[in-house]
């Protein structure tokens, strides 16, 4: 593998890593002290410091994608090369892996004591939302919870791609990990009540991936009427969309870009 390729990878993987270590982490603190130690405000507020601090570690070398969504819209709207997508996915799939495994780790005794050791992926009990989202009851897989990933993820890319626009009014040099922080708290905020707001492949996959081997069993991925799929597929479908839509309705209306 080339150096600069290997580098690349490392500051996705360590990236996502942060990312995930913090995000998940609060939904387990929460969850794990039954809302004694956080709310859902808390969760929103700490997922948009978790990308804040996640692109801080990682935008010098790559520009922080940690999310194969954002990766993919990069590819097919800003001539970022093919070659790199799936390797770049699979880094950041990996860094939400072992960030999952450094929450449990670190709040094993709490969910022993939450759930006397029987891991329950729904339920009153139920532990394996900590780590990836599921769908509430009244969502339908299709259309309802791919409709709901695909919103959510082109809101989050069309935002970016215009925060970091330079022909439009980009954020500051340094402040612009601040600013995609808050974009996912409004996110959040917004659009979290459905299915907790993945708009990442990586965030879910990895996560539910750890879940999988460490307990939890196959019932992650048939829970939710086999939701497992719909924050794979719906938010690569919402990122390519919400770099299109910023295209067209912005980005290609610059006067070096003739309508």
């Amino acid at each position: 593998m080339p150096r600069g390729l290997a580098r690349e990878l490392l500051a996705e993987f360590f990236g996502t890593f942060i990312l995930i270590v913090f995000g998940v982490g609060v939904v387990a603190q929460v969850v794990l002290s039954k809302n004694t130690a956080g709310t859902y405000l808390s969760i929103n507020i700490a997922w948009g410091l978790a990308v804040t601090m996640a692109c801080y570690v990682s935008a010098g070398v790559t520009g922080a994608h940690i999310n194969p969504a954002v990766t993919l819209a990069l590819a097919v709207h800003r001539k970022f090369p093919w070659n790199k997508v799936l390797p770049y996915s699979l880094a950041q799939i990996a860094g939400a892996f072992v960030a999952s495994a450094v929450v449990y780790v670190t709040y094993r005794e709490a969910l022993g004591a939450f759930d006397g050791g029987v891991r329950q992926v729904l339920g009153a009990q139920g532990t394996a939302g900590i780590w990836a989202t599921y769908p509430q009851p009244f969502l339908s897989t299709f259309p309802g919870g791919v409709i709901d990933q695909v919103v959510g993820t082109a809101l989050l890319v069309a935002v970016i791609f215009g925060i970091t626009d330079s022909r439009n009014s980009p954020a500051p040099a340094g402040v612009a990990p601040v600013v995609v922080g808050l974009l996912v708290v409004v996110i959040g905020a917004a659009f979290g009540f459905n299915s907790g707001y993945a708009i990442n492949p990586a965030r879910d996959f990895g996560p539910r991936l750890f879940t999988f081997v460490g307990g939890w069993g196959g019932e992650v991925f048939r829970a939710g009427n086999n939701w497992w799929w719909v924050p794979i597929v719906a938010p690569c479908v919402g990122a390519v969309i919400g770099g299109w839509a910023y295209d067209a309705l912005v980005g290609h209306r610059f006067p070096s870009h003739p309508a």
